[in-house]
């Protein structure tokens, strides 16, 4: 029953699937993903953790708790699931339980600055709640006590209150807080209602009017502004070192442009961002893959030699990605550029291997344009750069699929064969069913219709043997087209046959018009051509017997009749000449 229930799909896509669609922000596409990685592979901890962070994005915390910890079952010391338990516990409030969980992180990765930073947001974040150990003053009194005090303290103020005059009591609102700036950041679009309001208190006669239910305006627009305030240390809370993160970007920023930096860190920095490209490009994002590209290519070339590692290599490989990304987008003509970009780049700098590339790319957007030819020219170029069987197995194919496009089914067998030849050095079946395909194909347009059956036939097995089922059905609707034209040319032989055959037949009939002959030596000579004719129509009949089997011995027969007839005749003859 679990085989049954099983997502169709492997972990390592449903995976790669997830992550994808995590990082473009479709937390729920990549929760599903994530779930169907889980039912192949229960309790991987890495699938767990991606899963966690779906839910802490989606707002689930409870979830993500429970997948963080899951993770952890069976190895405690697993810094993902540390830190996910850590991150989770802290957007939950839970501070001090964070702050051990970044710790035991911490004592175990010392070298990654997130547990860190996890240290620090989160003693701010206790520090902001309850105050620092300075400023808390212990009374030896009891808790009724203080709450008293609290009661009492608040009556105090708000007597004060009454009392301040008005230009005094404004001013006091006003004051800011907190940094405008700050504020602006933390309170986002409600950044505007609470400057609003504050703009409202400027207005004296405004402020002492009353609604009709008879609450006062300058109660409920201060009442906004507090509210205000109450969230945006709520969210100073939640983001304590906001300011610390902003300078560290800051600070990797001043780091791409400096001229300084270390070959090893810019090479872990290009390995990254190249993955990035690779992976978004195959998971179906080509114009995110082709924006990272190029951003990434602005960058490089902004840089000294000494400071990229193979900088040269790396320039064409771009160009070559861009390529590809533009040529999924449609931009065939945008593709075709970037490709040449790459080819002339490794022509200038010798570099052979990217060579074979910017040419393999080439005659591929040359094919998927229409202009065959000159996608044969540039696959034809790069032959002799092949390095292995199963790179010339491609690339004679395609240059034989081109050449079948223009008709020319010659030259397309001939790359077919070739293609065949290196399948089976390689030993692999797939490429030979495509192989053996093509040059069935090919010999079809030839009209060599037996030799494309034999090979549609072999092409059929091998599509067996990758258990191809679409293969299996192309190959067996070609089968029979391919015999019906055969049968069709059979038959049309047969008529041009018989056809010939009756003409034969006719002229060894034909007797003189004239009704005499002058000479004995005439129906001496009309038997000698009789005989002749009889001698050509045997040999023709045996060779017709030898071509067409039941046919040939038609043609005895009919060979036997002439020469009887050719018997009567001369017999005919002599009988006139005795006469005379």
């Amino acid at each position: 029953m679990a085989a049954a229930t099983a997502p169709a799909g492997t972990f390592p896509s449903f995976m790669s699937e997830g992550t994808l669609l995590s990082r473009r922000g479709e937390h729920g596409k990549a929760l599903a993903c994530f779930n169907n990685a889980l039912k192949l592979r229960a309790g991987d901890k890495h699938c767990l953790v991606a899963r966690s962070k779906c839910y802490l994005k989606l707002g689930d915390t409870e979830n993500s708790l429970k997948d963080a910890e899951a993770s952890l079952q069976n190895d405690k010391t697993f810094s993902k699931g540390l830190y996910q338990k850590a991150e989770t516990l802290y957007i939950m409030g839970d501070f001090e339980f964070a702050l051990v969980f970044y710790h035991r992180g911490y004592r175990l990765r010392p070298e990654l600055q997130k547990f860190k930073l996890g240290i620090e947001k989160s003693q701010e974040a206790i520090v902001n709640c309850i105050g620092s150990p300075s400023s808390v003053k212990l009374e030896n009194k009891g808790d009724l006590c203080f709450i008293s005090r609290q009661a009492e303290s608040k009556k105090a103020n708000q007597k004060l209150q009454i009392k301040l005059s008005k230009d005094q009591k404004w001013t006091r609102k006003q004051e800011p807080v907190k940094n405008p700036k700050t504020q602006r950041q933390l309170l986002g679009e409600l950044y505007a209602d609470k400057a609003y309001l504050e703009k409202l208190l400027k207005d004296e006669d405004l402020m002492q009017s009353r609604t009709k239910q008879g609450i006062k305006v300058a109660d409920m627009v201060l009442s906004g502004i507090s509210y205000l305030d109450t969230r945006s240390e709520f969210w100073q809370q939640q983001k304590p070192i906001y300011a610390r993160v902003r300078e560290r970007k800051l600070q990797q920023q001043r780091w791409i442009r400096d001229k300084k930096r270390k070959p090893a860190e810019v090479g872990r920095y290009i390995v990254k961002s190249m993955e990035d490209i690779h992976m978004l490009l195959t998971g179906g994002c080509p114009e995110e893959s082709c924006k990272k590209a190029e951003n990434l290519l602005k960058k490089i070339q902004g840089w000294s030699d000494d400071e990229v590692p193979k900088k040269s290599e790396l320039i064409g490989n771009l160009h070559s990605c861009i390529g590809n990304a533009r040529l999924e987008m449609g931009q065939t003509e945008a593709a075709l550029q970037s490709h040449k970009m790459d080819l002339e780049f490794a022509r200038q700098h010798d570099l052979p291997d990217a060579v074979s590339r910017a040419l393999d790319n080439i005659g591929r957007v040359y094919a998927r344009m229409g202009k065959f030819q000159q996608a044969i020219d540039t696959w034809e170029e790069k032959i002799p750069m092949a390095k292995s069987s199963l790179e010339k197995t491609w690339l004679f194919h395609e240059i034989g699929r081109c050449y079948l496009e223009l008709n020319k089914a010659e030259a397309a067998q001939n790359y077919g064969q070739k293609s065949l030849q290196s399948s089976d050095e390689e030993g692999d079946v797939e490429w030979q069913l495509h192989a053996t395909v093509l040059v069935a194909q090919a010999q079809v347009k030839l009209k060599d219709y037996w030799s494309a059956i034999m090979n549609f036939e072999k092409a059929l097995e091998k599509a067996k043997l990758i258990h191809s089922e679409a293969a299996q059905k192309a190959i067996i609707t070609a089968l029979d087209d391919v015999s019906k034209s055969f049968i069709e040319e059979l038959n049309k032989k047969r008529e041009e046959v018989a056809i010939y055959s009756v003409k034969d037949d006719d002229f060894g009939r034909e007797t003189p018009r004239d009704g005499s002959v002058e000479r004995g030596s005439a129906g001496e000579g009309s038997e000698q051509s009789t005989g002749t004719r009889e001698e050509a129509k045997q040999k023709e009949g045996a060779g017709n017997c030898e071509e067409r089997g039941n046919d040939g011995e038609g043609g005895d027969e009919e060979g036997d009749g002439g020469g009887k007839e050719g018997e009567n005749e001369g017999g005919d003859g002599g009988g006139e000449q005795e006469g005379n």
